[in-house]
C-alpha cells in the first residue's frame, strides 16, 4: 500500500527517520542494496530528497554510498564488532562516572523508575519492551553525564550495531546476567560510586558482544542458505 506523500517542508527529516527505522527494524537488511525506485514509490518522493536522506544515513554509518551504483545498508563485520564493543564499554564507563558526579535527584529517581520497569519486563519475558526501556536507561545516563561529544560518539557507534539486532533470538543469551548487571549498576548510581559503575558497565558490554556474534552467525547462515538455494536452482 502506498503511503501518503510527505509534506515538502519536512521531507528531508521525515525520510531520514523513516529510512533509519526501516534499517533498525530489519526491513532493509544489512548488506543489501537500497531499492531507490521502490522507496520513491512507497513514500511518494523523487530520487533527489531520497538521496539526500541517504547521505545523512551514510554519515551515521548506517548506509554506504556506492559511486554511480546507489547505496547499500552497511553490514558490520566481526572485526568491526570486536573493535566497536570495547570502545562502547569505555564510553559507557565514562558516562557513568560523570553521571554519578552530576546527577540531579529527579534524574536518578526517573532512572530508578525505568529500572523497575526493566526488571518487570524481564520477569514477564517481554524482550521487546525490555530492549526499549534498556536503551532509554542508557541514553538517560549519558544525558545525565552532560557531555554532548561523549553522547554523539556513543550514539554513532551504537547505531552501527543496532542495525543487526533484529535477527537475535527473542530470549537474549545470558539475559539473567544482564539484568543482574543492571541491578548492580543501579546500586552504584544511587551510591554515586562512579568507579564501581565503570567496572560493571565494561563487564555488561560483553552481553552485547554475545548478541552481536549471534546476529552475525544468523546473517551468515541465511546468506549461505540463500547461496546454496541459488546454486541448486541453477544446476
Amino acid at each position: 500500500m502506498r503511503q501518503p506523500a510527505i509534506p515538502r517542508k519536512t521531507l528531508h527529516n521525515e525520510l531520514v527517520t523513516l529510512l533509519r527505522k526501516m534499517i533498525m527494524d530489519g526491513e532493509l537488511v544489512p548488506g543489501s542494496r537500497i531499492p531507490e525506485s521502490r522507496l520513491c514509490d512507497l513514500f511518494g518522493v523523487s530520487r533527489t530528497p531520497l538521496r539526500e536522506a541517504l547521505k545523512v544515513l551514510s554519515v551515521e554509518g548506517l548506509v554506504c554510498l556506492l559511486p554511480n551504483k546507489g547505496a547499500r545498508v552497511v553490514h558490520v563485520t566481526r572485526k568491526e564488532m570486536e573493535e566497536i564493543v570495547p570502545v562502547l564499554g569505555i564510553l559507557a564507563s565514562l558516562a557513568g562516572e560523570l553521571a554519578c558526579a552530576n546527577f540531579k535527584a529527579d534524574e536518578l529517581a526517573r532512572i530508578r523508575e525505568m529500572h523497575t520497569q526493566l526488571v518487570e519486563h524481564y520477569r514477564s519475558g517481554n524482550q521487546q519492551s525490555y530492549s526499549e526501556i534498556n536503551r532509554v536507561i542508557h541514553d538517560s545516563i549519558f544525558e545525565a553525564a552532560g557531555n554532548k561529544a561523549l553522547s554523539d560518539i556513543y550514539n554513532m557507534l551504537q547505531m552501527r550495531l543496532r542495525s543487526i539486532f533484529f535477527v537475535t533470538p527473542k530470549v537474549p543469551p545470558q539475559w539473567a546476567d544482564a539484568v543482574a548487571d543492571h541491578e548492580a549498576m543501579m546500586t552504584a548510581l544511587e551510591d554515586r560510586d562512579g568507579a564501581r559503575f565503570a567496572g560493571i558497565a565494561r563487564r555488561h558490554l560483553r552481553h552485547k558482544a554475545d548478541m552481536v556474534r549471534i546476529a552475525l552467525d544468523t546473517l551468515e547462515t541465511r546468506a549461505d542458505a540463500k547461496d546454496g538455494h541459488v546454486g541448486a536452482s541453477a544446476s
